[in-house]
């Protein structure tokens, strides 16, 4: 069950109070009082954190398209096709429980620095979820349904176009909002090697570099932002196109 948006205000509060009554206990600049991080945060946004985070922006953004792109009409594919799925399916069985963090180096060794490695590995990660759901939504569509469809004369395109695709949709974003989480954690492991652009990167430098906390807890709270744009963002995006839920 999702929250409602006027409740989301009263928990974002408590966690603030939370946050300050911790920094009070704790009383070390290891965790500074939110007041001192949102005025940190306030300051850098429109400079250099402001490019920190459209850096960030852009990453997830991209790599959330091309797995779209690549992942939701392969899942239609195997959905539509049970000869297909049981070929393909022990592969998706093997690679899809291993976490694909553990990719970072390998990708990096290989792809080089820049933005492409750091891509490539969300857009692996959000593949797999994006392929197994809307594989499994589309294989999930009853018989009688497509039966009479079919009895209208629909072929194979207006099958995909006016029966899988609207029946996988919902899967598709349900996978993105699921993905999100471990795509934003991913993209701070890929932007602590070999960048200087990024939220990753900026936490890091300034959290273990510089000893700057104020700002490092800024960084995360945009980070945080981040994520939670996104998750948000998808979310309204389902309640809009898939009014039949």
């Amino acid at each position: 069950m999702r929250p409602k948006q006027r409740d989301i205000l009263p928990a974002l509060i408590v966690l603030i109070l939370l946050w300050e009554g911790a920094a009070r206990f704790i009383q070390r600049p290891i965790l500074p009082p939110p007041v001192t991080v949102f005025s940190t945060f306030f300051r850098a946004i429109p400079d250099e954190l402001g490019r920190h985070f459209l850096v960030s922006l852009y990453r997830v953004i991209l790599s959330i398209g091309m797995a779209i792109v690549l992942a939701a009409p392969a899942g239609l594919i195997l959905g539509q096709s049970a000869l297909l799925n049981r070929i393909v399916s022990p592969f998706i069985y093997l690679l899809y429980p291993i976490p694909k963090v553990v990719f970072v180096p390998i990708v990096l060794l290989f792809l080089g620095v820049g933005d492409l490695p750091k891509i490539t590995i969300i857009t692996l990660i959000l593949f797999f979820q994006i392929l197994v759901l809307v594989r499994d939504s589309a294989a999930g569509i009853t018989p009688e349904l497509l039966l009479s469809v079919r009895s209208l004369g629909a072929g194979r395109r207006a099958l995909f176009r006016f029966v899988y695709l609207p029946a996988s949709l919902p899967a598709i974003l349900t996978a993105i909002r699921q993905s999100i989480g471990t795509a934003v954690a991913v993209l701070y492991i890929a932007e602590l090697f070999a960048t200087q652009y990024g939220l990753g990167y900026y936490i890091y430098l300034n959290g273990s570099t510089l000893f700057n906390y104020p700002a490092m807890y800024a960084g995360i709270v945009a980070m945080s932002l981040l994520g939670f744009g996104l998750y948000a963002g998808v979310d309204t995006l389902e309640r809009r196109i898939c009014t039949w839920r």
